[in-house]
């Protein structure tokens, strides 16, 4: 048997469980703005993906606070144009579990938690020198999804990149050395765990016999 449900039927709660609890692990961006007042913002979307390759774009949608109020990020690139998605790994996720609490927008997570602000080449928005993999976005695309307004969709292209040299071999990123951290639902965060390959098969046309 299977469970049916009528999303008609729920709550704002239960739907938030079954997309959080399904849609696992979700990979983490741990984005860096700047206000149009000059304050620096982190803060950590687990409603993150690649987008595109040529351009190269990723997407992060940010969910609104109650009564559709935009979060700092959100407003911060609308504003700006810019920000840096800083990569999570073992060794910063929880720094960057402390930059998700509810500061207010003239308060800098990055100043208040004494995290390294290292400078972008291509943005305004610093980096953070407890990542070692850095995307530097300018905003491509800003979209508002609901009615009333439910979550700001951030669509950047990636003009620079910074790979620590310890992880990039061979023209790509080692994702052992990397130990990248995904999310899942409640409190809860993944590693890699055990991995293995799936050749990607061909299609082959059946012969008459």
């Amino acid at each position: 048997m299977r469970m049916e449900i009528d999303i008609s039927a729920i709550g704002r709660q239960d739907k938030y469980k079954l997309l959080i609890g399904g849609v696992v692990p979700r990979p983490i961006a741990w984005v860096t703005s700047l206000s149009a007042d000059g304050v620096v913002n982190a803060a950590p979307f687990s409603y993150f993906n690649v987008a595109s390759i040529e351009p190269m774009l990723v997407s992060v949608a940010v969910i609104r606070k109650p009564g559709s109020v935009m979060k700092d990020t959100a407003r911060n690139i609308a504003e700006t144009k810019e920000f840096v998605v800083n990569m999570v790994d073992v060794f910063n996720v929880d720094a960057v579990n402390q930059t998700s609490a509810d500061y207010p927008p003239e308060v800098s997570e990055v100043e208040e938690l004494g995290l390294t602000q290292l400078p972008s080449v291509a943005v305004r928005p610093p980096r953070l020198g407890e990542s070692r993999v850095h995307f530097e976005c300018r905003l491509h695309r800003f979209m508002t999804l609901g009615e009333p307004a439910a979550s700001d969709l951030i669509i950047g292209e990636v003009v620079h990149v910074h790979i620590d040299d310890s992880l990039y071999r061979d023209g790509k990123i080692d994702i052992d050395t990397f130990s990248p951290v995904s999310r899942l639902a409640g409190h809860w965060y993944a590693t890699l765990g055990e991995l293995f390959e799936r050749p990607r098969p061909m299609y082959q046309p059946k012969q008459d016999s």
